[in-house]
């Protein structure tokens, strides 16, 4: 693929980005010019370029009568949602930073500002889960009857804002009803309730199953569950208990997400941890964070492990992700499982395999460099992934519903 940036992380989050414009969620040119002021490693150009054009586009939808031009004024504010969340990225090393409050309180602004102008407006709904709140948004297909419907999980460090564009617009389309939501440690609950991950993840889905169950546009037999990412983990995991779900879809699938990361660390790294010599392991991990020569990918997903599980020292984190192994487990997921997996995954190579192998209704799909789907989560191939995953989703609810 076309490299966006000599940054290999940069060039993953600027075709992010991109890969939302068939869905409302960006403009190409719009993205490659912000992408043009990025200097590699450079987190706050990064932060800043799309800062900007957020700003930029946020003008331009607050200039539009949403009265006479609402498809317009739509258009504008999904962009410039994105692009808040795109300026917000890269900030998680320091935790007392404002903006990571404020430029969230603008790109949910501007969300709320595009779904309010949908055909079926969204709605923003607040559950009760297990101490803490679970925000959701139903997208109505505005269809008669009740419809299959989808239930969508962003992951490590996506909104449930940006799930709406990944999938959400493409379930709406189809004539059926989308739920996107957000649990403990996702960008909207780790602000506002400082709660970091839990494996527990069926302790968030089944509320949103509950409430899914009480709206008469939603057909009780034909409830599937997307999980993105690392939420390639956390549905799987809600499947080992919500059994109330027609089908599972694991893009790309996870299977022991707290060893593998522990593993990328390399072998002296982890003999450290399982010592227990938290002061030596941590001593190691701040060098990596200061030095200049680190990653972006690496010192990027420490400080994002660090602020989204809530962790204070990087001991504390890695032992928390420790607990997130479906290990003993999946035997228990009955429902049909869609696992994608992509050739060229940057972040958790081999990880879909493993948890297909470990399915006992299992359809795994590989999707590849060539249909310009390898990147992770098949990013920038949205268009293609969707047709596989949501034609496969079809097919289950056809053959549930005789």
């Amino acid at each position: 693929m076309y490299q966006l940036s000599s940054d290999p992380d940069f060039h993953f989050e600027i075709l992010r980005v991109l890969a939302l414009a068939p869905y409302e969620g960006s403009d190409i040119g719009e993205v490659l010019i912000a992408a043009n002021q990025i200097l590699p490693k450079n987190m706050e150009s990064y932060s800043g370029a799309f800062n900007a054009l957020a700003d930029r586009v946020q003008n331009v939808s607050n200039a539009i009568d949403v009265t006479k031009h609402p498809i317009s004024a739509r258009n504008a504010f999904f962009r410039a949602s994105s692009y808040y969340r795109s300026a917000d990225f890269f900030l998680h090393g320091n935790w007392s930073d404002p903006r990571i409050y404020s430029l969230w309180d603008q790109q949910l602004a501007a969300f709320n500002s595009a779904i309010a102008l949908l055909p079926t407006p969204g709605e923003r709904v607040v559950l009760k889960g297990n101490g803490f709140d679970i925000p959701i948004v139903f997208y109505g297909s505005g269809l008669p009857g009740p419809r299959p419907t989808l239930i969508l999980c962003n992951g490590y460090d996506g909104s449930q804002e940006e799930m709406y564009h990944f999938v959400g617009q493409a379930v709406v389309q189809r004539g059926w009803n989308a739920i996107t939501y957000e649990g403990p440690g996702q960008p909207t609950v780790r602000r506002e309730q400082n709660l970091g991950f839990i494996p527990q993840w069926e302790q968030v889905v089944t509320p949103v199953v509950d409430y899914a169950l009480t709206r008469p546009e939603v057909d009780p037999v034909a409830i599937g569950s997307v999980g993105l990412s690392f939420g390639g983990w956390l549905a799987p995991r809600a499947a080992v208990y919500e059994h109330r779900l027609a089908a599972t879809l694991a893009v790309d699938g996870l299977y022991d997400f707290g060893p593998f990361m522990l593993n990328k660390f390399g072998p002296e790294m982890t003999a450290l941890f399982n010592s227990g010599n938290a002061t030596a392991f941590n001593d190691i991990m701040y060098h990596i964070l200061e030095d200049p020569s680190t990653s972006t990918s690496t010192r990027w997903g420490i400080q994002q492990g660090l602020w989204a599980f809530d962790a204070a020292t990087p001991f504390e984190w890695v032992s928390k992700m420790q607990n997130f192994n479906l290990e003993g487990l999946t035997q228990n997921i009955t429902m049909p499982v869609f696992v994608a997996s992509a050739q060229n995954d940057l972040f958790f190579p081999g990880q879909a395999q493993a948890l297909a192998a470990h399915l006992i209704d299992v359809t795994y799909h590989a999707f590849t460099n060539e249909e310009g789907a390898g990147e992770h989560c098949s990013t920038g191939a949205d268009v293609l992934q969707n047709q596989v995953m949501l034609d496969w989703f079809q097919h289950i609810i056809e053959t549930i519903e005789g």
